[in-house]
């Protein structure tokens, strides 16, 4: 491989460099905002979805690359954005025991698992159509035990797939 790392064509810097003997992609780093890493293969598209990230945020997924710790993951970086509470309870909900990273001036300030929560709020859409919350203004509330969540008002238990379905 020569050592050349032309401009890119608007001018903004070198361009992302690819050796094929190694197969190694190359990327500039994030400066500051959120990694998302060891997430579940496949996850990618639909967390950069439930987070309802825009063209307001720089968003670079890696999907099904290789990793010494689970064999195979996904990765996010989001440039500018720090999840909230909310956004970190639904990503717990499809990526638990995943690691997000806040960074800040090309550094890692700080390092979490993600924990399933105990509870959410206004984060999972009760599936019954009777209950309160889906017939009057009113924030859901549910706690989480054993991949299970329970509503708070009308006691509703659904299951992991049926959360996932419902996440707000």
């Amino acid at each position: 491989m020569n050592n050349i790392n032309p401009a890119r064509p608007d001018g903004t810097g070198p361009m992302k460099e690819f050796d094929k003997e190694k197969e190694v992609v190359r990327l500039n780093p994030i400066s500051n905002g959120t990694v998302l890493d060891h997430l579940p293969i496949k996850s990618a598209p639909k967390i950069i979805k439930l987070l309802k990230l825009d063209f307001n945020e720089s968003v670079m997924a890696a999907i099904n690359i290789d990793s010494k710790k689970n064999g195979k993951k996904d990765l996010i970086f989001i440039e500018g954005k720090e999840l909230n509470k909310k956004e970190i309870q639904k990503l717990a909900l499809l990526a638990e025991g995943s690691t997000w990273n806040i960074i800040k001036g090309k550094r890692v300030v700080s390092k979490n698992i993600i924990q399933m929560p105990k509870e959410t709020s206004g984060v999972i859409v009760c599936n019954n159509p009777k209950c309160i919350t889906n017939n009057e203004p009113l924030e859901t509330k549910f706690t989480i035990e054993k991949n299970k969540g329970k509503c708070y008002y009308c006691e509703r238990e659904m299951n992991m797939e049926e959360i996932i379905k419902s996440l707000a």
